[in-house]
């Protein structure tokens, strides 16, 4: 592969095995340190971005990838960088054209990272639009409805619960409903 070679580093797009983001990352971080090439690749960076998961009544801080399967590296790019990291376990290529990596305009890059540093957790909600629930917490426990509305971002429910013979809609946090 020739590339011209640039003098100011990029970031660059690799895909690697989903599921194994950071597995790889941690190898390249190795292997870098290793063949003493710091001066050439400068960051590696698995996009993930802090969420409260909602499981079995409890809430955890988990942290999500963005793009599943893709890792972000800031590099120059030369035949050398090019190659290690290209062949490295688990990378399954860069983004781009055929065998030409496309740098990643700086503007994106910074969008990703700021998200990727929001300090404010989002919900990851477990539960589908229409799906049954049982209330478990509050004045309506024990009733039964299904979900009308989901908003993760607050970790609120809208359910549809049946009082009186009518259709009412509850608003809920997540852990005052489980999954039938």
């Amino acid at each position: 592969m020739k590339q011209k070679k640039n003098n100011k580093p990029q970031w660059f797009i690799i895909h690697a095995y989903s599921g194994h983001e950071q597995k790889v990352a941690t190898t390249l971080k190795k292997k870098i340190k290793s063949l003493n090439i710091e001066d050439r690749v400068f960051d590696i960076v698995v996009p993930t971005q802090e969420k409260i998961e909602i499981r079995d009544g409890k809430r955890r801080n988990i942290q999500e990838r963005i793009f599943p399967g893709y890792i972000l590296v800031k590099m120059l790019m030369t035949d050398e960088t090019w190659f290690i990291v290209r062949n490295t376990p688990g990378v399954t290529g860069f983004v781009g054209f055929a065998s030409r990596p496309i740098p990643l305009p700086e503007p994106e890059v910074k969008t990703i990272l700021k998200y990727s540093k929001m300090k404010a957790p989002k919900f990851k909600a477990k539960f589908t639009k229409g799906e049954a629930v049982k209330i478990i917490d509050g004045p309506f426990a024990d009733f039964v409805g299904s979900v009308e509305e989901i908003n993760e971002d607050q970790g609120k429910l809208k359910v549809l619960v049946s009082i009186f013979g009518r259709e009412t809609p509850v608003e809920l946090d997540f852990l005052q409903t489980s999954r039938l």
